[in-house]
């Protein structure tokens, strides 16, 4: 990596909230919260998705009912509009 490009490249703790997993890696990303992993501490960045929580990753796939979501969006705005031609 050259030098000073990424001036804040350190180790990180990602946090997975909705799995509660961690995992520390490299990153320049801005942080104000630390956290204990492995008897140090590291700054933490809190995340949504990784892939303990995935449904790709997991295996637990999720279908949509994408049809019942058109129907949702025409009763609450309103039918289908005619195109005049």
């Amino acid at each position: 990596m050259k030098p000073e490009i990424h001036p804040n490249y350190k180790p990180v703790v990602f946090h997975d909230l909705s799995a509660d997993y961690k995992f520390l890696t490299q990153s320049c990303v801005n942080t104000t919260e630390t956290t204990e992993f492995e008897g140090a501490t590291y700054p933490v960045f809190k995340v949504e998705v990784s892939s303990q929580s995935h449904p790709f990753y997991t295996g637990k796939n999720v279908l949509l009912d994408t049809a019942g979501r058109v129907d949702k969006f025409y009763k609450r705005f309103g039918g289908k509009k005619e195109v005049a031609e």
